[in-house]
């Protein structure tokens, strides 16, 4: 019975047939127990994207609202996930400094863009388009990014800081490195204990909000036992020689980084201007005075007006100077990473002087009867200048902080098309990945409850609820498998849960936010351990490799290429739907050929695998697959290879069952094969063609050419048929066509 119009636009109008109290309060209680894994989860989730961990909540408001009312699942939870926030990260650090204003509204922008591309694959049907990310590139994505998630954690988990390497594994070896020297222990032991609680409270009783209890644990003992510890100095209460020139390089070498970057894309922008070269045109004197454009001109924000006034040897020289200018990044970038590990390694102390006033010293340099405190300070240093008259210390473990009470201003997503256009390929992965993550889940429910799906209608859910959502500062989010298993156990009915979930949500916002504070970071980074351990599967990729060897090598390539190219995650996914996509039309172009013997179970089967005996004077030839530009000259080789072996042939009999299409190509080469082997003497027979394989033949006149009386509809009638002729003078004893003859 289709579907009345309103609820094809509409789809939570069905929710309310033979809604009463009791479906509302089962509701109700699901929402909120979903609400009290994704608050928690959703901040964990944002830093893991490179963002505030409270956009982690703003990503939690619009989108699980949105996605229930317009999808066509009742159960699927929608928000932050830990793979689409890894991806977010991937996609925006080369473009912007993580948490920064840019950085942000790069996030909300790609959310936006994200939801696009998901609603208009909605709208047009074209859900299929999803099948390009086959099970295998999946796995291997998957279980790779679960290890690199949850290695970049290992910072948090630890108390230290890095610098971000070239290389994935570059960074983890730093983060060894960092943590063997520097481990802060109450940060580790804090996150510790909040692994033990979760994974104790879920073997105990799954049903338990086990991520909100530990978040309560873990944050009770931070605010009673001052687990952080900051204070603001100046540069000269740090008593360490050669600091204050420490800091000023430090300073120096962010402004020259800062400053010949904007050069460089300055070079890069005029370079790029000039598409069209044409050498009549001449520097125009009115906007230079001279035919030199230089690097000074560029810092000082000159901009040559036109590219017209660009000749073709400046083109030239300004594609040398970026050369070099990325050399000179390269070097100072490095030189930045080595400044800043050198005053991050710096251990303090605190010692009193005469008036009462504390000073710092390195931690070697003072005995510890000597200490004013029994705390090691640290610098926090990162990717910004630090101010002399305000450098903060750290003594103790690193909190959430902060919070913004109340909801996120609404307002549009800033659009810069420069930027658009390089999120357009990392914005197409995350939406198709993102709803693979969201439809699995989806299916799996619907088929434990009996429920209907529409995948279309699935995208135009998460397309919405990501569009929406970026008007509402968030970032891309997707179905999520363990919130949407507790929404299931929870007993939800109708997707009221979800909104009961965004409700709840904002009540957090509204007026809760003051108690996240003293939330540990590395409990925030245990929960993202926690959450990833569930995404490596390894069965998985041996499952693949016994259903088919180059599955299984395509997932075991795409798991250490996503490995090798992280944190360029997209490098490593696109890799395996190229190598998917080769294996499939290398397939194409060589389908299986077989020739056919009678078997024991009365049946023709591939005489090669039976190792069976063949007749001399009759080859029955299957093949497998579509007849298309791509193969029919292989088909062709494979058949002059079989006559040529068989000196007694008379008849060729093509078994058709498995050519299930037919283009031009195909056609008019089917139509020279039979000519050049009638030619050479032979006759030519088909059997099990398609009707519109028949129909296809009929229009252009090749069932003619071959004739109806060649055409048989199974190879059984055709071998009654052709046996004859071929064997009205013969010297075989017994046919393998008639009775079964084993090759031994």
């Amino acid at each position: 019975m289709p579907k009345p119009a309103i609820t094809t636009f509409f789809p939570f109008l069905s929710w309310f047939k033979d809604y009463g109290v009791s479906i509302l309060k089962m509701d109700f209680v699901a929402g909120v127990t979903v609400a009290l894994v994704l608050i928690p989860q959703s901040m964990a989730y944002a830093q893991l994207a490179g963002l505030p961990a409270y956009y982690g909540l703003y990503a939690s408001f619009l989108p699980p609202l949105v996605a229930a009312l317009f999808g066509s699942s009742h159960r699927l939870a929608t928000g932050p996930v830990a793979v689409v926030s890894m991806m977010t990260a991937a996609s925006l650090e080369p473009l912007a400094i993580a948490g920064s204003e840019a950085y942000i509204a790069y996030a909300v922008l790609l959310a936006f863009i994200v939801g696009l591309f998901q609603f208009l694959l909605g709208v047009l049907r074209l859900g299929i388009v999803v099948n390009l990310l086959s099970h295998p590139v999946v796995s291997g994505f998957t279980n790779a990014a679960a290890l690199i998630i949850a290695s970049s954690q290992l910072p948090k988990l630890f108390g230290v800081h890095v610098d971000k390497a070239e290389h994935y594994f570059e960074t983890i070896w730093r983060v060894m490195e960092a943590a063997f020297a520097f481990i802060h222990w109450p940060t580790f032991f804090m996150g510790l204990l909040a692994l033990v609680v979760m994974v104790g409270l879920k073997k105990w009783n799954p049903r338990l909000p086990y991520v909100l209890v530990a978040v309560v644990i873990t944050t009770t003992l931070s605010w009673l036992t001052g687990f952080e510890k900051n204070r603001h100095v100046t540069i000269d209460d740090i008593k360490v020689p050669g600091f204050p020139a420490l800091i000023q390089d430090m300073n120096s070498n962010l402004d020259n980084i800062l400053q010949t970057t904007s050069v460089r894309t300055m070079i890069t922008q005029n370079a790029a201007d000039r598409a069209e070269p044409d050498v009549e045109k001449k520097l125009c004197s009115s906007c230079h005075p001279s035919r030199d454009v230089n690097l000074e001109e560029l810092k000082k924000g000159t901009r040559v007006k036109s590219a017209e006034h660009i000749p073709l040897e400046k083109v030239l020289e300004l594609h040398l100077m970026a050369g070099v200018l990325d050399q000179y990044l390269a070097e100072e970038k490095e030189r930045g990473v080595a400044l800043r590990k050198k005053l991050r390694s710096m251990q303090l102390v605190s010692v009193q002087v005469s008036d009462g006033s504390l000073h710092y010293a390195l931690k070697e340099s003072v005995p510890p009867e000597k200490w004013a405190e029994k705390n090691i300070w640290r610098i926090r240093v990162g990717n910004r200048p630090l101010d002399p008259e305000h450098i903060l210390l750290v003594g103790g473990g690193e909190v959430v902080g902060m919070v913004p009470r109340g909801l996120p201003e609404l307002a549009m997503p800033t659009f810069d098309l420069a930027v658009v256009a390089k999120l357009i390929v990392p914005a197409i992965i995350i939406s198709i990945l993102g709803f693979m993550e969201a439809i699995s889940i989806a299916k799996a429910i619907a088929a434990r409850t009996g429920g209907r799906l529409d995948p279309n209608q699935e995208l135009i859910g998460q397309g919405l609820a990501n569009m929406v959502g970026s008007f509402g500062r968030s970032y891309p989010v997707s179905g999520s498998f363990s919130r949407s298993a507790v929404n299931f156990q929870a007993g939800a009915q109708t997707g009221m849960s979800s909104v009961f979930t965004s409700l709840a949500v904002v009540v957090a916002l509204l007026f809760c936010t003051p108690l996240l504070y003293h939330l540990p970071q590395s409990v925030l980074a245990a929960i993202i351990i926690m959450a990833v351990v569930g995404l490596l599967n390894v069965h998985d990729i041996k499952h693949a490799y016994m259903v088919k060897k180059s599955d299984g090598i395509i997932s075991v390539i795409t798991f250490v290429a996503t490995l090798f190219f992280a944190p360029h995650l997209d490098k490593g996914i696109l890799l395996g739907v190229a190598l998917t996509i080769g294996v499939f039309f290398y397939r194409k172009m060589k389908p299986v050929i077989a020739e056919l013997s009678l078997w024991e179970d009365g049946h023709f089967r591939n005489a090669q695998r039976f190792r069976l005996k063949q007749c001399k004077h009759i080859a029955v030839i299957r093949f497998d697959g579509p007849l298309f530009f791509a193969n029919i000259s292989y088909l062709e080789d494979e058949v002059l290879k079989i006559v040529a072996s068989m000196p007694e042939l008379k008849i060729i009999h093509f078994k058709c069952n498995g050519i299930n299409d037919i283009d031009a190509s195909g056609e008019s080469a089917l139509a020279l094969l039979v000519d050049r082997l009638r030619s050479a003497g032979y006759d030519v027979y088909f059997s099990g063609l398609k009707e519109h394989i028949i129909d296809t033949m009929r229009r252009t006149g090749l069932l003619m050419k071959i004739g109806e009386d060649h055409i048989f509809p199974t190879l059984a009638s055709a071998i009654e048929i052709i046996w004859h002729l071929a064997h009205d003078v013969s010297e075989e004893d017994t046919c393998p066509l008639k009775k079964v003859l084993v090759d031994r």
